[in-house]
């Protein structure tokens, strides 16, 4: 069987995601263990949760460096120094620079609450609500330079039910994203993507 490959999630809150990850790991085979988890804030509620799964994890406090190039080189450091191979975002609320990223290609995830390329961004529940979509979802895919605009991985639709409110179908989005993102990394991890070409 091939090594399995080695995973950071970074998150920025409670990190549902990171744990629907750090769930599906346990599996004997799947393909990526989480071997550590980074926030840039302290107080994240997800660096206790991860370190109860007996998951390193390590904060990079975004307060405390004078630039993002600053700051993207610690969280690098960070990486490097846990041997880490693919790097998933599960609620990381930084935009990464150009250069990290491009380190990064080919081996970075992200997770975003809509089906893309519709609502990239923030607030994709309230805003897929006034649009009078009927149906939503999420969207696993490549991180690259330009907000949510990576190659798509994998989707899942959810329908927009009479009477939803941006938390209603959030919950229900949110269920839609802890089963396509442990999904989208196993084929990573498996060597049966194509990393993206920019």
């Amino acid at each position: 069987m091939m090594p399995r490959r080695r995973v950071a999630i970074l998150i920025s809150g409670r990190g549902s995601n990171m744990a629907a990850l750090i769930e599906a790991a346990r599996a004997k085979d799947y393909p990526a263990e989480i071997a550590l988890v980074v926030s840039n804030r302290p107080e994240a509620a997800g660096l206790a949760s991860a370190a109860s799964s007996g998951i390193a994890t390590v904060v990079v406090d975004h307060k405390r460096f004078a630039s993002r190039e600053a700051f993207d080189a610690a969280l690098d450091a960070a990486l490097e120094q846990t041997r880490i191979e693919i790097v998933c975002l599960a609620g990381f609320m930084r935009m990464l620079t150009v250069p990290f990223v491009a380190k990064w290609r080919g081996r970075m995830l992200n997770i975003h609450p809509s089906l893309l390329p519709e609502f990239k961004g923030l607030d994709t529940h309230a805003r897929a609500l006034a649009a009078g979509v009927k149906t939503h979802g999420c969207t696993a895919h490549f991180v690259v330079p330009e907000l949510d605009s990576g190659p798509i991985i994998l989707q899942e639709k959810v329908p927009v039910l009479a009477g939803d409110t941006a938390e209603t179908l959030a919950a229900r989005v949110l269920e839609a994203e802890h089963r396509i993102y442990p999904a989208a990394l196993r084929l990573l991890a498996e060597g049966k993507l194509d990393a993206p070409s920019r």
